[in-house]
């Protein structure tokens, strides 16, 4: 009994699709092998696995020169193909890019000051308008430009002269305040101070009395003792303790 019909699709189990995928390669190469070599034929197969693994046979020495082949006998057809008409109009599209290719090149060239020699007189003075147009433009391109340079730089100068003022005013400010505040502290310490100055002129007063030191003075033992005194010097006894 054969073996039964094989169904086409996806295999599905990971494992089972690597292993289907090994042996059908390896097949496909070999046949490609075979084919080459009984035919005399020129093969080039690709091979890109899942993930990108690259397997390739060529029958000759070099896989490039098979698909430079493969290009023209694809490509090169076409091209035979298109119709006369149009190649015609693209050539004589490419002329006039070539020609007015050259003759910027050759303009420019002449701006630079560069062969100059075939030029005639009526050439010369057009390229002389012509530069002295592109200079004035320059020209005024440059003035345009250092002007508003000047702009900016007006505009800044503005913008810090205001801050400057600014900064002015708040100064002035901070010093009157500060004047302020030492001259309400120096008038306080005054006020403080004159009334520290009344209030002890209050508590101590003068005492009404004889400037004369009497500590431990009596007048009238003083005048006992002057008489006692008198009388001894009259009597010409004087008393011990004046020895």
């Amino acid at each position: 009994m054969g073996r039964g019909r094989v169904e086409l699709k996806r295999i599905e189990n990971k494992i089972n699709r690597q292993v289907t995928f090994a042996k059908r390669r390896n097949g496909l190469l070999k046949k490609a092998y075979e084919l080459s070599v009984l035919c005399d034929a020129e093969v080039a197969l690709i091979i890109f696995s899942t993930r990108g693994k690259l397997y390739e046979f060529c029958s000759t020495a070099s896989m490039p020169k098979t698909l430079d082949r493969y290009q023209k006998c694809s490509y090169g057809a076409v091209e035979v193909s298109k119709p006369a008409k149009e190649l015609e109009s693209s050539y004589r599209e490419y002329l006039k890019l070539k020609d007015r290719y050259e003759a910027l090149q050759r303009t420019q060239r002449n701006l630079l000051g560069e062969d100059l020699g075939p030029l005639n007189s009526k050439e010369l003075e057009q390229l002389e308008r012509q530069l002295d147009s592109s200079l004035k433009h320059v020209r005024s391109i440059k003035t345009q430009y250092m002007l508003d340079q000047l702009s900016d730089l007006q505009n800044k100068e503005q913008m810090l002269m205001e801050a400057n003022r600014a900064l002015s005013t708040k100064l002035d400010e901070i010093s009157a305040r500060n004047q302020f505040r030492a001259s309400w502290e120096g008038g306080e310490q005054s006020v403080s101070f004159s009334n520290q100055r009344a209030q002890s002129q209050g508590l101590f007063h003068p005492l009404e009395c004889n400037p004369t030191l009497q500590i431990g003075y009596n007048p009238v033992a003083s005048n006992q003792i002057a008489a006692t005194t008198h009388a001894h010097q009259v009597n010409g006894f004087i008393p011990g303790w004046m020895f």
